[in-house]
């Protein structure tokens, strides 16, 4: 039986943090698979730190980033680059990951050279195809180009199922990110920057980027932190923030001048994952973090009205309070005065993942092109 040609594409931070245990993985059955790493590098900086922490060296690198890029400049470019490699390795399949940009035109690249579609974190919905943007619009279209599809939850696996999509092509693998999680957060993990090192009061960690959050949204949401702050003297806010211009320039005029409000530059997957680890409470926008934070024990407040991961939501450890400046304050004062309701969050069962969910997905995988004579258990947290 002859190897069977994998392509991996990815552009981002996050879509490599959750790919990188699936490569190596992949990597694990030389006899099956041929793996191959193409990356658009939609993202530049924040997506090689995460290359180098899990030692993946890319075959193709597009490098299409540049100052002020537009979704119409990520999307052309990116889709020519992906056709030149196509046609140059003629993959049996390409595996894509999540709902960025580089998601949907690696998926339509591969579809239009008539190549099998590969979905990992298939089947995340919120509904509103303007929340979060374009994500939302990214993984729907993903999906109806997608020919296997490994939902991380029973819930993204029911998305799938009433959109169409045949349940044998659906594989419930859990989270990736739990995978990468486990394998990056250390107990004696030490800091670059002294601060981080040195932390002694409760910490509230922050981060703040999604673009329907710009503007009032974000000025709302630091008004809170700064209320926050006042009112919790024992607490300091680290916040990472986010390298767009628009996003600095709120977050300097809100909190530019607040003892207990550590603005410091991004962090790189491996220092982050280990400031969650330490944090007392996390604040976020992001969508990873949602995931990653339960897995750690630590009680989130999603500064988002809608979330396609409600999981979380229901099993307790995340709670959205969008950007209301009055709810936002209400939520983190209850959770940093009341000890019960701190730990109903922290103690709720991670819905997300339990670490294996790159091998469900690489056993599915075997088992589709007749490797393995059985498919991948299903995650389940029951």
């Amino acid at each position: 039986m002859r190897k069977i040609k994998v392509m991996t594409v990815f552009g981002t931070r996050p879509e490599a943090i959750k790919m990188a245990p699936v490569i190596l993985e992949l990597r694990k059955f030389p006899v099956a698979f041929e793996t191959t790493v193409a990356v658009t590098a939609q993202h530049r900086e924040m997506l090689d730190q995460v290359l180098r922490l899990f030692k993946i060296q890319p075959d193709f690198d597009l490098n299409i980033m540049s100052a002020g890029q537009t979704l119409f400049d990520i999307t052309s470019r990116a889709l020519l680059g992906l056709n030149e490699i196509l046609a140059k390795v003629q993959p049996d399949i390409v595996l894509v990951h999540g709902d960025t940009t580089t998601t949907f035109t690696g998926a339509l690249a591969a579809f239009y050279h008539q190549i099998t579609v590969g979905h990992v974190e298939a089947g995340l919905r919120t509904g509103n195809k303007f929340s979060p943007f374009p994500e939302e619009i990214n993984r729907r279209l993903t999906g109806a180009l997608a020919d296997l599809n490994f939902a991380p939850t029973e819930t993204a696996r029911e998305n799938l199922l009433r959109e169409g999509v045949s349940a044998e092509k659906i594989f419930v693998t859990g989270n990736t990110v739990i995978d990468a999680l486990q394998q990056t957060v250390r107990a004696d993990f030490t800091f670059a920057e002294d601060l981080l090192n040195n932390l002694s009061r409760r910490v509230i960690l922050v981060t703040t980027h999604r673009r329907e959050n710009l503007g009032e949204p974000m000025r709302n949401v630091y008004r809170a932190l700064k209320q926050i702050a006042a009112d919790f003297p024992d607490a300091e806010i680290i916040f990472p923030v986010h390298k767009n211009p628009k996003v600095r320039e709120i977050v300097s005029a809100e909190l530019g001048n607040l003892a207990q409000v550590h603005l410091i530059e991004p962090l790189d997957y491996e220092p982050f994952a280990n400031l969650m680890n330490r944090a007392t409470l996390i604040l976020t926008d992001s969508g990873g973090v949602q995931e990653e934070a339960p897995a750690l024990g630590k009680p989130v407040l999603v500064l988002r009205g809608t979330t396609e991961r409600p999981e979380a939501v229901t099993a307790g450890t995340v709670k959205l309070v969008g950007t209301d400046t009055e709810k936002i304050y209400s939520a983190a004062k209850l959770l940093l005065t009341d000890a019960g309701e701190y730990q109903k969050m922290a103690n709720a069962v991670n819905p997300y993942g339990d670490g294996k969910a790159a091998a469900r997905i690489v056993q599915a995988m075997r088992w589709h092109y007749g490797f393995a004579d059985q498919p991948p258990e299903t995650f389940s947290t029951k």
